[in-house]
């Protein structure tokens, strides 16, 4: 038996110190609730993860950024869906005056009424906007061909829809004015006049619901947009937390073992410290 150096003691201290170091990374996991809390824990997973957790905020930002696009979109529409209803007034004043049974002072009086519509077509175009973003181009001296409003070139909105650059949507801004849909100078005063502008009228009316039709088309694009990025949002934030989360009761298995390890190990730590006792006994 040898009492100089006592390797029992030795190894049962480094075995201890082992478990104990087990223990502590076992509660670190268990209190935190995540596997990996630093790069030595595991530095693949930690770097996977880390690139997921970007790409998750940045899916996140996208699906608000939809959600603004889809008011943008409404509100463009609904502003839209007055001037509808104020160019249907219009040519119905128009097929009023133009029946041979007015005089002229009745014209002049519905006329009255459709160069306050006019006007009021300007100022839609002019004042509507979505968060201080103007919507429409209501001050473009350009004339367009119809049925068209003029798409105002590099002027249009671009909605950034993903987490990366190439994944844009761009939302055309419009000439939207009296003149833009050719009905600058409309008057109904007299019957010529009322006959042409029901023609220019009809016109109008088919080119603003093609703009319609365009904002219809990119809210349903939001929207199923939207749909796709929870989805994968979902699925990228479930395979993250595989990576990267705790599992609870794998875990508390490991402390609970590790525990009862330790706790025989103070008790072998004491057992080989009292070694050098039983050789003093002998040699009393």
């Amino acid at each position: 038996m040898i009492i100089q150096t006592n390797v029992a003691g030795i190894n049962s201290s480094r075995n201890k110190s082992i478990t104990e170091g087990k223990m502590k990374k076992s509660l670190e996991k268990l209190s935190s609730g995540y596997r990996i809390n630093r790069a030595g824990d595991d530095a693949a997973g930690l770097a996977i993860s880390e690139l997921m957790r970007w790409q998750i905020r940045g899916l996140d930002q996208a699906i608000r950024n939809s959600n603004d696009g889809i008011g943008l979109t409404q509100t463009g529409d609904g502003a839209l869906m007055e001037v509808h209803s104020m160019l249907g007034r219009m040519k119905t004043l128009a097929a009023q005056s133009a029946n041979g049974t007015y005089t002229t002072i009745a014209r002049e009086n519905l006329d009255q009424e459709v160069q306050d519509l006019l006007q009021e077509i300007d100022r839609i175009g002019e004042t509507t906007n979505f968060d201080e973003i103007s919507l429409f181009d209501g001050e473009s001296a350009a004339t367009p061909p119809l049925p068209k409003i003029a798409v105002q070139g590099d002027q249009g909105i671009t909605l950034q829809i993903g987490h990366s650059m190439p994944e844009t949507l761009d939302v055309p801004r419009y000439c939207m004015s009296t003149q833009g849909l050719d009905l600058a100078g409309l008057n109904i005063t007299n019957l010529k006049e009322a006959n042409a502008a029901i023609d220019k009228i009809e016109v109008a009316i088919e080119a603003i619901s093609d703009i319609r039709a365009g904002f219809g088309a990119s809210q349903n694009h939001l929207e199923h947009t939207i749909q796709n990025l929870s989805v994968t949002t979902e699925n990228m934030t479930s395979a993250e937390s595989r990576i990267r989360d705790t599992d609870i009761a794998d875990e508390f298995t490991s402390y609970t073992r590790d525990n009862i390890m330790y706790q025989a190990g103070n008790a072998m730590c004491a057992q080989a410290n009292s070694l050098p006792e039983m050789v003093m006994r002998l040699l009393q």
